[in-house]
């Protein structure tokens, strides 16, 4: 059974903004950077690139919400369980843990995105499987009824093709 960490609370750091994002950026570095999950033999890579604030691209689809790089908000509910992230990964064969993997068409081809959430859909890490490796692609919480029961059919859904073979991860 997967426990996870406690919430990092930016009251925890005094309030303050600039220290809260560097103890946040701390622990993207420590998950991601200067050591690298591994998902079924295969390694989890970075989104580096853009850059913005001299951070990498894959820690801001972690703590903010936006469709465009540039306009992105930081969503302090994303900052709060950055520590979530690497646990669901690494555990997401526990039981208290759903995972499927999708199929998605985009300008640059096909894609295969594996979602892995909490039991309750209260939390979604989503992965882009790259063949010879995994990149995290973005990892945020659920907060409306419908968005939970939405990502529910979805599980549901890939359980039922997993059992015929449809799905390999």
């Amino acid at each position: 059974m997967l426990v996870l960490p406690e919430l990092i609370s930016l009251n925890a750091h005094e309030g303050n903004w600039d220290k809260y994002l560097q103890a946040i950026y701390g622990i993207f570095c420590r998950d991601f950077v200067h050591t690298k999950p591994f998902v079924r033999n295969r390694r989890v890579g970075l989104k580096k690139m853009p850059i913005e604030k001299g951070k990498e691209a894959t820690f801001w689809h972690f703590v903010s919400t936006g469709e465009t790089e540039s306009d992105r908000e930081i969503c302090i509910r994303r900052c709060e369980r950055i520590t979530w992230i690497r646990p669901m990964i690494e555990n997401y064969n526990a039981s208290n843990v759903n995972w499927w993997v999708e199929f998605k068409s985009g300008k640059s081809g096909n894609k295969r995105r594996v979602c892995i959430t909490l039991h309750d859909f209260s939390y979604l890490v989503v992965l882009d499987d790259r063949d010879e490796f995994i990149l995290p692609w973005t990892a945020y919480p659920i907060e409306k009824d419908h968005q939970r029961q939405k990502l529910d059919r979805r599980w549901k859904e890939a359980s039922i093709s997993s059992r015929t073979g449809e799905i390999l991860f």
